[in-house]
């Protein structure tokens, strides 16, 4: 097997190379693949390109994506209950996703945009109580 040197990210058909594999594995996982199956029903048809707008604005600064992923992982955490234990699982999944297939400074930078991502959800679902939702 030849050793070659991984590249970064640097378009958009990266990151839908990335977020393709990525959700390959979620939806296989143990742990949270359930949650995107069975409980969200996910659309992947829609749900996929509004993740590639996602990261791509958060790596590019695309302004592609204008939803709000906060008030849907809260609503979610009312189907299921999300744990510390499922974020940890997503952010390891995604880390070693990016691993696999890139490096450089926008391959770091996602992982660190993921882990500051997920620490916020958890902060905000784990605290906010029910009829703030609305």
């Amino acid at each position: 097997m030849k050793n070659f040197m991984k590249r970064d990210i640097k378009n958009r058909k990266d990151i839908e190379h990335l977020i393709n594999l990525f959700y390959d594995k979620v939806k296989k996982d143990e742990l949270i693949g359930f949650i995107f199956n069975d409980v969200a029903k996910v659309n992947w048809e829609k749900h996929l390109p509004v993740m590639y707008d996602f990261w791509e604005n958060v790596i590019f600064s695309t302004g592609n994506y204008t939803g709000n992923p906060m008030i849907v992982h809260l609503q979610l955490h009312q189907h299921v209950p999300l744990t510390k234990k499922h974020f940890d699982q997503w952010l390891k999944l995604f880390a070693e996703t990016v691993d696999e297939l890139f490096q450089g400074n926008n391959a770091t930078l996602i992982k660190e945009r993921a882990l500051s991502i997920a620490t916020i959800m958890q902060s905000k679902i784990f605290t906010v109580s029910p009829g703030e939702m609305t």
